[in-house]
């Protein structure tokens, strides 16, 4: 099996999105007063009572810059939750917590170019990530939530 790069949002960009995020505005901050908002800081759902924020975030941009590629009109903005406050960030592993739905892992090409996706169930997400990354053509999977599109984390070749 193909080993696996999970990747939160990291710190630094965490950090820049709890100023202002990547449209332009500042975060929207409440309190998580039932829990479980999927927290991209950290990959985990809040707690009850945690400070959360709203940003707007373009997931291939880091990425992107990393790597010189041009995603052109494939560099898409959405939301995502972080806490409010830095935090210890995530765990190693598969973030099981985050995937309580089906999921679409999307593949992007190394110009950042979809390349097509998988809707899969909780429990084969990762199998799948790992089979999505034996092409060699496939530099970069996002994994999505069904129900809003929304990203959740970004899983490389380690």
């Amino acid at each position: 099996m193909t080993k696996l790069q999970i990747n939160a949002i990291d710190a630094a960009t965490c950090a820049r999105l709890r100023e202002l995020d990547d449209a332009g505005r500042p975060p929207v901050e409440s309190v998580d007063e039932t829990g479980g908002a999927p927290l991209r800081c950290c990959l985990t759902r809040a707690c009850p009572g945690d400070r959360i924020a709203l940003v707007a975030y373009t997931p291939l941009a880091a990425w992107a810059a990393e790597t010189g590629a041009d995603p052109g009109p494939y560099l898409e903005r959405g939301p995502v939750f972080l806490h409010a406050t830095p935090c210890a960030g995530p765990a190693e592993g598969w973030p099981a917590t985050m995937h309580t739905g089906p999921r679409i892992l999307r593949a992007y090409s190394s110009r950042g170019h979809i390349l097509g996706g998988r809707l899969v169930r909780p429990d084969e997400a990762e199998a799948a990530a790992a089979e999505l990354l034996t092409d060699p053509e496939v530099a970069v999977l996002h994994v999505r939530a069904v129900e809003y599109g929304c990203f959740m984390h970004e899983v490389r070749r380690a």
